[in-house]
């Protein structure tokens, strides 16, 4: 399971690069609820949370700074 989250999270970044905030932010969603399901089963430590969390923080900004961009 943590490998979805990583392949959700590295497709997040690829659709950012290329400009494209909406399907960037379905695939930030995607990684956001695995995470959940993850910590739900026990699977993330209390430590890797804060991490967890700020990598999906970091991929949210990206898409809706993204997404502001293109509204220009």
């Amino acid at each position: 399971m943590l490998k979805n989250f990583d392949l959700a999270e590295q497709e997040c970044k690829n659709l950012l690069k290329n400009n494209l905030a909406l399907p960037a932010y379905d695939q930030c969603l995607k990684a956001s609820h695995i995470f959940n399901l993850l910590d739900a089963r026990g699977v993330i430590a209390v430590a890797e949370r804060t991490g967890f969390i700020n990598r999906i923080r970091e991929l949210a900004k990206g898409s809706g700074s993204v997404w502001l961009n293109n509204q220009k």
